[in-house]
């Protein structure tokens, strides 16, 4: 996936269509001059909604549409006709699209299920015709309710990337190398810290024609949760992943306290991520020799763990076969 491609914010203003009014119409025919009203009701006006379509994975068909209008509702006419409702905007969003209030931040919902329906902004209702108004007392109101006004406001839209493995790891780690080397994804490779500025996906194909999504998540620095760099763009996309491989390179100079830095992170940005089952995987091991790589083990947290090197393709089946076993972990 191309990373100018790539979208997960987009802010939109969204206004939905105005309710048709209602008609204060009087019947009147041939034989009937003085008929009692019949003024229809008016429609309502069309809402703006998200629907979730399991074959995007971009928000980039909207980054470009800053304002959304949906059509007014048609006003009602003689003989009890109802007006036409306004037509609906529906707007396909990948799943895993989250809409928040641009003031509070609150989150107001979430799309997960392919074509799944979610109003943003209600269209107004339509106006009741006069026939509404008769009472016994009153035979001839000459008076209709007004549609009611569509609402207008600006939303924000975010997308947490869905994955059966996320890559979480210092930049420079080696995450965009290995998702190269294991699927056929083309990430940007530089020996530089931020390569990765936007997620990347890529299926890995595994034993027996079956396969994984890994997901690339751009490097984290310390502070992240704080909101350091841009650690709560990125770190968003970690909470939908079943499952974290924490990638420390081997010429760490403390490879358990980088985990512990990453760990921590995760847990002040959410603590629920703790839950989720992890791999550490030690990158660049073609640095090592046998002797280093057993005194090494030693130190490491009690975390399922394996050495490998995406350069000479060292250790990558032993990272594919423990990835697939945390995966299908009852």
């Amino acid at each position: 996936m191309a990373s100018s491609n790539f979208v997960d914010y987009v802010k939109i203003n969204c206004k939905s269509g105005n309710g048709g009014s209602g008609s204060a119409h009087m019947r009147r025919e041939k034989f009937v001059p003085k008929g009692g009203p019949d003024g229809g009701d008016g429609g309502r006006g069309g809402h703006v909604i998200l629907r979730g379509n399991k074959q995007l994975w971009t928000l980039l068909n909207l980054k470009y549409r800053k304002h959304v209008k949906a059509d007014h509702g048609v006003n009602g006419s003689k003989q009890k006709s109802t007006g036409a409702d306004g037509n609906d905007v529906i707007l396909d969003v990948p799943l895993g699209t989250i809409v928040r209030d641009p003031d509070t931040g609150d989150q107001l919902f979430e799309i997960n299920h392919d074509g799944e329906e979610k109003i943003v902004v209600k269209g107004g209702r339509g106006g009741l015709g006069n026939w509404h108004f008769k009472t016994s007392t009153l035979q001839t109101p000459r008076y209709a309710q007004p549609g009611e006004e569509g609402s207008e406001g600006w939303k924000i839209l975010e997308l947490k990337l869905l994955a059966d493995i996320g890559l979480v790891g210092f930049p420079n780690a080696g995450k965009s190398t290995l998702l190269s080397v294991v699927s056929a994804a083309k990430p940007e490779i530089a020996d530089y810290a931020f390569t990765t500025l936007t997620p990347n996906l890529g299926i890995v194909s595994y034993r027996d024609h079956r396969s994984f999504v890994m997901a690339d998540i751009p490097g984290i620095i310390e502070g992240a949760a704080d909101g350091k760099g841009l650690g709560l763009r990125f770190l968003r996309h970690i909470e939908r992943n079943s499952a974290l491989l924490f990638m420390v390179p081997a010429d760490a100079d403390d490879i358990k306290k980088e985990y512990e830095i990453l760990l921590g992170e995760l847990e002040k940005f959410n603590p629920e991520l703790l839950d989720k089952r992890r791999i550490l995987a030690i990158s660049k091991c073609d640095m090592l020799d046998e002797e280093l790589i057993e005194e090494i083990k030693a130190s490491l947290p009690d975390v399922p763990s394996v050495f490998f090197s995406s350069i000479v393709k060292q250790g990558i089946a032993e990272l594919k076969d423990l990835i697939w076993e945390q995966l299908n972990k009852q």
